[in-house]
């Protein structure tokens, strides 16, 4: 049980504004998976797209890159921490259009999520939380976050995939009645490894809203109660 009511971290949708410290924060979940994906290109252009954010409330991005001493992000997203020479040509040899300087939001962000909506389908395509903020409940308010867009967006089911080898990811998602539907073989670019594709049907109906209310109660019982807010 925490010690406050409310939790430190709250939900919004994603602005092009958060998209440098967003590249950072999927860089900094999945080192090996690069470049990270279009994210200007996803909010402007991708109408099936829908992301979200988690920020902290309590502390800025400039507070907190100050007390702890973690390199700031640049415009776009890259860290200012040194680097190698050839990391700087790889990186201008991928850089992409769409990776335009934003000015980034003062806010700090400390988690993304990723869906798209295909006829009554919630598919997530990304989740990522910074390396420094897990194990606070982030991943699963942003989880809790995906399911209550989808279900904002008429939604009836729900898909996703998960590594193979992430049993952690699994059983939270377990814990929300998804369920292993199939396999998918050397689903992940940078290793090869399989993907387990992992569903839940009838998100709209009573038993479910009923799962959903139960679970949410649970996790504002350990972490505090979210402030979550969607277009």
């Amino acid at each position: 049980m925490v010690d406050t009511e409310v939790m430190a971290y709250a939900l919004r949708a994603m602005t092009e504004e958060d998209i440098p410290q967003v590249k950072v924060i999927d860089r900094d979940a999945f080192p090996t998976m690069w470049p990270p994906p279009a994210f200007k290109r996803e909010l402007k252009n991708n109408n099936l797209a829908y992301y979200l954010v988690a920020w902290d409330t309590d502390r800025g991005h400039e507070e907190w890159t100050m007390e702890t001493g973690i390199a700031a992000e640049t415009s776009d997203g890259a860290s200012e921490a040194p680097r190698s020479r050839m990391a700087g040509v790889v990186r201008r040899f991928l850089r992409r259009p769409e990776d335009e300087a934003f000015e980034p939001t003062e806010e700090l962000l400390v988690g993304y999520l990723g869906i798209w909506t295909v006829l009554e389908e919630g598919h997530v395509v990304s989740v990522g939380v910074r390396n420094s903020h897990r194990g606070l409940g982030i991943g699963e308010l942003l989880f809790i976050g995906s399911i209550e867009q989808s279900l904002l967006l008429s939604c009836t089911r729900m898909t996703l995939e998960v590594r193979v080898s992430n049993e952690v990811a699994q059983n939270l998602y377990k814990k929300y009645d998804f369920r292993i539907t199939g396999r998918r073989k050397g689903y992940y670019t940078d290793d090869g490894e399989d993907a387990f594709i992992m569903s839940v049907e009838g998100i709209d109906t009573p038993p479910y809203r009923e799962l959903l209310t139960e679970l949410r109660s649970k996790h504002s019982e350990r972490w505090g109660v979210s402030v979550r807010q969607y277009d």
